[in-house]
């Protein structure tokens, strides 16, 4: 098992409180973490068609079984069980009692937000960040090749072909997923969603335009787009709220949790059709915005990242939001430094004035330095951001 950030997280939240929540996307590893870092804890999968009966008929005699808790699974397909745990927990207050598990933000969160507030932790599990990978030993020299793979666990525990499993990840999760949710009259018009979604990642969100090229209305767009939200599918970056003089969009920018889903979408299936591909540049702006995301989430955070972007086109792709200041962060997939990279960081630093931390550079080469005030920071060292 390659190890995960998120461990050390979860052993801080089990010291103060009863309940630890771990959600994130289907096969992202949320069941591997919560048996490897509470391996006392008895487990059950709520996916499992006699458990979930005995747990939604008899609350309380399922919960009995377990007296020193246990790992619930996938616990969002038994909302009921929750009012049970609330009441248990506040009878029994023990720290780290339960951890409970789901892929579904609509059905885990919620039910958190609603019945489990302050007696729960949560930890969000995305894919392997890059550091996770490079601290168990697995190195990746080839950005394309990264890019093209993407980052679920099972490419990296399993001899599987990407394109094979990600076929199969979309028909038999994403879809699954998307009956329980809602119902889905065509699921080729869900595809080809999914696909133009894919088209525009790194673009601001148009619900109209992706609506149109869909033959949907904008109604079924949005609603859809809840849905691969609430999967962990996709993820929209908000634009920066701080006006600094200028008119500002307000549009968010769409992206992929996982660059290898999006490759996979867009008929990217080899390291080298990547390297000439259109969509290359976005490819690498998603991967390192999902670094940065990861960095927060395995922190048990919430994320701090946002885009900025004015009326008259300048804009910075990250915003980092650190204590009241700023931190931007601007992305560049080319593997050499060009003067013009650093041109809107430059911009926005006159901008910003002492709201402002110093400047990061990102970019697809392998040296790292720092150049007139600017950080600069080879892709493979982002974990040392």
């Amino acid at each position: 098992m390659i190890p995960r950030t998120a461990t050390e997280t979860l052993q801080q939240l089990a010291q103060g409180y009863p309940i630890l929540a771990i959600t994130g996307p289907r096969q992202s590893g949320k069941t591997t973490l919560a048996k490897a870092t509470f391996a006392e804890k008895r487990y059950v999968s709520l996916e499992d068609p006699d458990e979930r009966l005995f747990a939604t008929e008899d609350p309380r005699g399922f919960l009995a079984r377990f007296p020193d808790g246990a790992i619930l699974d996938e616990a969002q397909h038994c909302p009921a069980l929750f009012s049970y745990l609330q009441t248990l927990v506040d009878n029994k207050p023990q720290m780290g009692q339960f951890v409970i598990t789901g892929s579904q933000q609509f059905g885990l969160v919620s039910n958190i937000s609603q019945t489990l507030a302050g007696r729960a932790g949560l930890v969000q599990v995305l894919p392997f960040s890059l550091a996770e990978l490079q601290h168990a030993g697995i190195v990746i020299n080839q950005l394309d090749e990264l890019l093209c793979r993407g980052l679920y666990p099972p490419l990296y525990d399993r001899d599987l072909d990407p394109a094979h499993w990600f076929s199969n990840y979309v028909m038999t999760y994403v879809e699954r997923d998307v009956r329980q949710l809602i119902e889905v009259q065509n699921l080729s018009l869900f595809q080809r969603f999914l696909k133009m979604c894919a088209a525009r990642t790194g673009q601001l969100l148009n619900l109209s335009s992706l609506s149109n090229d869909c033959g949907i209305s904008h109604t079924t767009a949005r609603k859809w787009l809840s849905v691969l939200e609430a999967g962990y599918i996709v993820f929209l970056l908000q634009p920066h709220h701080q006006n600094f003089g200028k008119r500002l969009v307000k549009t968010p920018k769409l992206y992929f949790h996982d660059t290898g889903l999006a490759a996979f979408l867009l008929g990217i299936r080899d390291p080298e059709h990547l390297s000439i591909h259109a969509s290359r540049g976005a490819m690498f702006e998603n991967f390192v915005i999902s670094e940065l995301l990861k960095q927060r989430f395995n922190a048990g955070l919430s994320a701090n990242l946002y885009f900025w972007r004015n009326n008259i086109g300048d804009e910075i792709d990250v915003i980092i939001e650190q204590g009241g200041k700023l931190q931007p962060v601007e992305i560049k997939s080319g593997q050499t430094l060009a003067p013009q990279f650093m041109s809107g960081l430059n911009k926005w630093m006159g901008i910003a004035g002492e709201s402002a931390l110093p400047p990061q550079l990102i970019y697809g080469g392998t040296e790292s330095m720092t150049r007139s005030g600017i950080q600069i920071l080879s892709w493979q060292a982002i974990k040392n951001r």
